[in-house]
């Protein structure tokens, strides 16, 4: 018999240690919108994970802060490989950890689309840098953004950015907007009735994402400014900036795979 429900009752963790106390083979299949995921389980231990581009253990990691969705649980499908040897206990101990250390990195990093630049300081200082450093610092090339970066390096972004933050801190980097996937110009040649009902729709979605959590009334500055932003006529300055206070809002509360799905969905919005 399947197993169902939603995420803002029962939160993933919680439900993987019912499954996982009971024993059960079988599958997790989660839904958020356009965003979706599987968790396989083999006696009751997790042993495969996936969402989007992410496998194994960071996709759990990923699944486990979702604040709302559905999911499903359906015994005795096989999984399709086998990719996490960690304890449950472990994978939910360390997914937790990672929401409160993406906290302390998203005051610094707001979103992983942010360009790494170099500074002058660059040029003048002698410093000593990890290994891991020195691998994100040869693929800085002032065009590529963190995720591309992350990518590049076989690492998920959340890893990109803990190994940027020091780099950041210490004066070496710093982060360049990078909006490009917005169309400028199909902003400029709507109307202003058009681009009202746009700064509405995308406040709208950046409320649901943040429904299941405390965060969602900051959404509300933002949304105030670009309607006055709108009335004095700079129009697409009027969404460039809500699009990129709210993606701010979301990375912070929810990670870096959110606040991408968030800009997705933005760019479907504003081409509509």
């Amino acid at each position: 018999m399947a197993f169902q429900g939603s995420l803002k009752e029962l939160p993933l963790p919680d439900i993987i240690q019912l499954v996982s106390v009971s024993g059960k083979t079988g599958v997790f299949t989660l839904k958020d919108g356009v965003s979706s995921g599987e968790i396989y389980l083999r006696d009751g231990q997790i042993i495969h994970a996936r969402t989007g581009a992410l496998a194994g253990e960071e996709a759990v990691y990923e699944l486990a802060i979702w604040p709302q969705g559905d999911f499903v649980f359906k015994p005795g499908e096989a999984p399709a490989s086998v990719t996490i040897k960690r304890s449950n206990t472990n994978l939910l101990m360390e997914a937790a950890r990672r929401i409160d250390e993406w906290q302390v990195l998203a005051k610094r990093i707001g979103s992983t689309r942010l360009v790494p630049v170099f500074t002058e300081r660059a040029a003048k200082t002698s410093v000593s840098l990890t290994p891991a450093e020195w691998r994100l610092i040869s693929k800085v090339d002032e065009r590529r953004s963190i995720e591309e970066i992350s990518l590049a390096l076989g690492l998920s972004p959340f890893e990109g950015c803990k190994n940027l933050y020091g780099l950041i801190t210490s004066g070496l980097l710093s982060l360049k907007e990078n909006l490009i996937s917005l169309p400028h110009e199909r902003l400029q040649k709507m109307t202003v009735e058009r681009l009202g009902q746009l700064v509405e729709k995308i406040h709208q979605q950046a409320q649901l994402q943040l429904s299941a959590t405390d965060r969602a009334q900051e959404l509300q500055a933002p949304l105030q400014l670009s309607r006055v932003e709108l009335e004095a006529g700079r129009r697409a300055d009027a969404i460039i900036d809500l699009v990129r206070a709210d993606e701010k809002i979301i990375s912070a509360a929810l990670g870096p795979n959110q606040s991408k799905i968030f800009l997705q969905q933005v760019g479907e919005l504003v081409n509509l």
